[in-house]
Parts: C-alpha cells; sequence; structure tokens
C-alpha cells in the first residue's frame, strides 16, 4: 500500500474520534441558554493577541511563564510544520515540498525544537519536584508531556539525520494525530477550548450576569459558563490566590471548573446536569465565594469563576437553601432597605455628632450627592471614619449633601448572595430617591456601592460621574485645593477593597492622597492586583463561618501587615475593611502592634 493510503486512513480515524468529541461539546453548548459575547470584535482580538499568543498572564510568574510561552510557540510552529507536511503527504501529487525541505523551515523547526524541549525539561521539574499547591502530578499531564517530548524529539532527529528522517517523519505524524484524537477527551482539552475561552472572555470583568432564575442543570448555564470549564488548564492559579479556598472553606475554584467540565461531558449528575448541586458540588463550596474576583484576575485562560457561582447561588435562594444569618439579613433588606434591621429614619443619626448640619439632596441642590452606604450609616464602629469624612468635605469646601431616609442598601452584596430581585428592588427605590434629588457627581466612601452605583446602576438625574472618595480627594489635591497644613510623617501600609481595585482598577487615587500627606507607604506583598481579599465580599459579612478553617482571610491580611518592619498603621479605604480587620486585630491580640485608619481621618490631621 502507498504511503498515501496508510496516512489517509491514519488521519480519518484521527479527525474522526477528534471530531466525534468536538461535536458533542458543540451540541451541548449549542442547548445552554444564551449570553451575547459576539460583540466588540477588535477589543477580543486584542485579548487573544496579549494573553494566548502573548501568554501575558502566565509570564506574571516569570519560570513558569517563560517555559510555557516556549512550549506554546514551539507548539504552533511545529502544528504548522505538521498541517503543512499532512497536506504533502495526503495530496502527493501537489508541486509542493515538505515543510522539513524549505531551509528556512528546517531553521525554525531547529530552533523551536531545542528551545520547546528546553522549556518542556523545566514544567517537568516544576511539576514533580517542585509544583507549587494545587499543581497536580496527573497521569494525563504526564501523557501530554510525553506526547510534545516525542513530538519535539522524532522532529530534530530527523532533521540531523538523513538517514533516518523518514521514520522519525513517520513517528512524527503517527504521534500528532494520535494526539489530536487522546486532546478532545483529556484535561488538555484547554489548548483547543482556551483561545475561544479568551476570545469570548468577559470585556467587563466585573460585571454580572444576566438576571436569571439561576443554574443547577446543564442547560441552565449559558454557554460561555459551561466553556468555562472546557477551557480550564487546572492549573491551579485560582486556587492559590483564592482567599476562601486558602482559610480553609469548601470551595476551590479550580475543582469547580473541572465539574463544570465534568457537567458538560455528562460525567456530573445526571445526563443533563440533574442533582450537579449537592452531589458534584456542595451548597457549602457555593456560599464560600467571597466575590473578590482574585480567582478571574490571575486565570491565563479567563475563566469565569464567580459568574457561574452567583448562578448557583441564586438557584438555592429560590430553593430557601441558605445560611440563617444571611437569610436574615436579606429579610432586613427587604424590610427596612438596611441589612441592620434598623428604622430608615435612623441611617443619618451619626450625624448628630457633627457640629454642623449636611444638606438634604432632596430638598436642596448640590454638587455632590454622598451615597454614604450601611455600614457607614449604621454600624458605631465607623461613626469616627464616617464623621472624618463628612468634617473633610466640608473643610475643603465642597457643595454636598446626603439623600437621608432616602438612601437604601446599594444591593450590590445582596447581589452577590443571589438575590437578584432583592437588588433590582433596592436599586428601584434608589434610583427614585435620586430622580427626587438635585446634583451633578455621585460620591461615596464604599468601594461596593461605588462599584454598582457606576458599573450596574444607569445614570440618572443628569449625574456625569459616580467617584469614589480618594478619587475626589486625589483631584482636590492635585488642583490644591485641598488644604493640608502638615505632614504627617507617620510609616503605614495600606489595603486595596477588592471593590476599588480588582473591580474597578483604582489603585492609584489613594496612593497619592497618602503621599500628600506625607505618609511613607509601604506595600504589602499582596498588594493591588494582588491584594489579598478581607472575607467580607459576597454577602460573607452576613454568613457565619464553618465550625473548622484555618484562618479568616482578614486574619491573615493583618498579619500581613503586622508582618512589616517600622508599620504600626494600616489604611483602608472601605467600611467593611475598616470593620473585618479591626476585629482581626482583636482576636489574635494584635492592639499593640497595629492599628487600622480610614485614609479620611489622616486626611483631617493634615487639615488640622
Amino acid at each position: 500500500m502507498p504511503d498515501a493510503l496508510y496516512l489517509w486512513i491514519l488521519t480519518l480515524v484521527s479527525f474522526g474520534l477528534f471530531g466525534r468529541r468536538a461535536y458533542s461539546y458543540v451540541k451541548v453548548l449549542l442547548g445552554a441558554r444564551a449570553e451575547k459575547r459576539w460583540d466588540h470584535v477588535g477589543q477580543r482580538l486584542k485579548l487573544v493577541l496579549v494573553n494566548v499568543l502573548g501568554q501575558r498572564r502566565l509570564l506574571e510568574e516569570p519560570v513558569a511563564g517563560a517555559a510555557h510561552f516556549l512550549i506554546f510557540w514551539a507548539f504552533m510552529v511545529y502544528a504548522t510544520s505538521f498541517f503543512w507536511n499532512l497536506v504533502r503527504g495526503l495530496f502527493p501529487f501537489l508541486p509542493i515540498p515538505f515543510a522539513d525541505q524549505v531551509p528556512w523551515v528546517r531553521v525554525l523547526l531547529a530552533v523551536f525544537g531545542v528551545l520547546g524541549l528546553a522549556a518542556l525539561a523545566v514544567a517537568a521539574v516544576r511539576r514533580y519536584f517542585f509544583a507549587p499547591p494545587r499543581l497536580e502530578k496527573s497521569r494525563d499531564a504526564s501523557i501530554i508531556l510525553a506526547l510534545i517530548a516525542v513530538v519535539l524529539i522524532s522532529a530534530l532527529v530527523g532533521l540531523r539525520f538523513q538517514e533516518v528522517s523518514r521514520a522519525m517523519w513517520w513517528v512524527h505524524m503517527v504521534t500528532v494525530l494520535g494526539f489530536m484524537a487522546y486532546l478532545p477527551y483529556s484535561k488538555h482539552m484547554h489548548l483547543l477550548a482556551s483561545p475561544f475561552g479568551v476570545f469570548f472572555g468577559s470585556l467587563q470583568p466585573g460585571s454580572m450576569p444576566a438576571a436569571s432564575e439561576g443554574a443547577a442543570r446543564r442547560d441552565e448555564f449559558t454557554w460561555r459558563q459551561l466553556l468555562s470549564g472546557l477551557a480550564c488548564a487546572e492549573c491551579g492559579r485560582c486556587d492559590r490566590a483564592c482567599p476562601a479556598f486558602n482559610s480553609g472553606f469548601a470551595l476551590s475554584p479550580k475543582m469547580l471548573m473541572h465539574h463544570m467540565k465534568e457537567l458538560v461531558r455528562g460525567e456530573a449528575g445526571d445526563g443533563n446536569g440533574g442533582g450537579f448541586i449537592g452531589s458534584a458540588v456542595k451548597p457549602e463550596e457555593i456560599w464560600a465565594c467571597t466575590s473578590c474576583l482574585a480567582c478571574m484576575t490571575r486565570c491565563p485562560v479567563m475563566n469565569e469563576h464567580v459568574p457561574v457561582l452567583l448562578e448557583m447561588r441564586r438557584h438555592l435562594v429560590g430553593e430557601g437553601d441558605m445560611d440563617k444569618s444571611l437569610q436574615e439579613a436579606l429579610k432586613n433588606l427587604t424590610r427596612y432597605g438596611n441589612s441592620f434591621g434598623t428604622a430608615p429614619r435612623a441611617r443619618s443619626k451619626w450625624t448628630q455628632q457633627l457640629q454642623f448640619s449636611i444638606k438634604d439632596a432632596r430638598k436642596e441642590p448640590v454638587h455632590y450627592l454622598w451615597f454614604v452606604g450601611d455600614y457607614a450609616s449604621y454600624d458605631p464602629r465607623l461613626a469616627a471614619a464616617t464623621c472624618a469624612a463628612a468634617r473633610v468635605f466640608r473643610k475643603a469646601g465642597l457643595d454636598f449633601g446626603i439623600l437621608y431616609d432616602g438612601e437604601y442598601n446599594s444591593g450590590n452584596d445582596a447581589r452577590l448572595a443571589g438575590e437578584e430581585g432583592l437588588y433590582e428592588t433596592l436599586r428601584d427605590k434608589n434610583l427614585k430617591s435620586f430622580a427626587k434629588a438635585h446634583f451633578d457627581e455621585v460620591v461615596t466612601t464604599d468601594p461596593h456601592s461605588f462599584h454598582v452605583l457606576k458599573n450596574e446602576y444607569p445614570a440618572t438625574n443628569g449625574a456625569r460621574t459616580v467617584r469614589h472618595h480618594t478619587q475626589l480627594l486625589s483631584d482636590l489635591i492635585l488642583s490644591g485645593e485641598l488644604p493640608l497644613k502638615k505632614k504627617l510623617r507617620m510609616t503605614v501600609t495600606y489595603h486595596d477593597p477588592c471593590y476599588l481595585g480588582r473591580y474597578n482598577a483604582v489603585f492609584n487615587a489613594p496612593r497619592r492622597v497618602m503621599a500628600a500627606l506625607g505618609l511613607k507607604l509601604v506595600e504589602m506583598p499582596q498588594n493591588r492586583t494582588y491584594a489579598y481579599c478581607c472575607g467580607a465580599g459576597g454577602g460573607r459579612i452576613w454568613m457565619e463561618d464553618p465550625p473548622v478553617i484555618k484562618e479568616r482571610p482578614a486574619i491573615t491580611r493583618v498579619r500581613e501587615a503586622a508582618s512589616l518592619r517600622g508599620v504600626h498603621t494600616l489604611v483602608v479605604v472601605c467600611p467593611k475593611d475598616l470593620v473585618m480587620f479591626q476585629d482581626a486585630i482583636k482576636t489574635i491580640g494584635l492592639e499593640d502592634k497595629l492599628e487600622v485608619k480610614e485614609l479620611s481621618e489622616l486626611v483631617e490631621q493634615a487639615m488640622g
């Protein structure tokens, strides 16, 4: 039999097995809920350029990232060469040479073959001898590494020794065709799915999925949420970043994506995913998430863990399957408009500690509408910081007012706890109050409120911007309008709130303010995009912790701050951070070592 016939048989078998499995995946995705991800093609192509071809997120880990980068590009070069040779082998009458008969291609194959093998060795040593947490030594990974090694070695031997080039050509082609047949059945399906995952990634990673009844079955998730399972490389970066996982909670973002892959394959629950929640994914895993976005920020293939968990939370809320304390908070939000279960008229009680009155934006026009937020309004532990912010605004000459009892909880945490209907109710009540007020801009001292007002609420009453107070203070400093009288000359560290930093990329404004105050900032090892969550987000502040965990995220974070030489002050710009860190400091007895200050308090000191 001629070589072409053998090659045709092998190709048809390989492509047939590949196509059969790929078709089953596509069929499942087509049967899932619709989700619009075909817009802004230019931006999506840029994501692919940066995160697939450029491997940007992987390169954040220099050694492992560089090895993966070289393996990826060796794969791309050899894949191109393979298909070139396959076409030439299947159609021997074509007047084209084989890829390795072209001089510049031979050089390219040799260079990337050597670099690829070196990178493969580094990857193997890392995985089997110096594996970071959550990077398993699986049989599947070993098979894939071995297949890639055979592909590269066979090509290099064929290039170097002409007398065995034909034999090595066949070893190379058979291995790649076998690799193709095996790929969609293995965990390395991500090699095929991840470029699509990146292309269809969220252009606003902090945005939440459209309102739904939640998801517990395969066809109730969106196709993009299911695709996350197929795109997952199971590298463990999400677990290493997750505060819930590292604190000993039940949640593993990596295993969540693994279960989503099983769901697509029909291996979790029944054929359509019935029984997925409770068998593959336990409720305690779903409720452990703090919605901090660390997993999604670190994921090299732009998987979307938080929206998947949110869909399942919506389902559990619909079933009434939730923590009693969370249920009580949601009842309070429904009845009183705040999670504290306190009458709306008490929302402005903190203003009685001031020596001046604050305008009611519903009764007289103001430039800035200050959306204070629940915790800053009701929690007595925050009264000093809230009053300090009010005095700073007044001393800066700002024309500002509040809504008094017309303000309701922004709904952000209710939404992330799975109560979409309650979020919409609270949003609509706030919008109605906004419509009665006269203002130009919104400012808030609460990052959670900042995020939802800025990104989820529609613009109302002509308000052009929503700003966090650190952005406003930074602008006042840059314009010379903030009357600072003295330098504080303190050494401090700073915590980036998840909803200000990762969700909205506000990193520089608070640091500019601290620099203007004369503060010497010593950064914690985990800062900016990599800042460690306090553990309060996603409604977790309303929930009880499991009976046995390693250490609450807030405790881990204050230990990190207290370990810095010469630092005795932890600066925060979020009411929940202030509460969480003060409690954590008391829990582990660090009162003499570390204090927590809201930035407004320090600004007030500098103003005299």
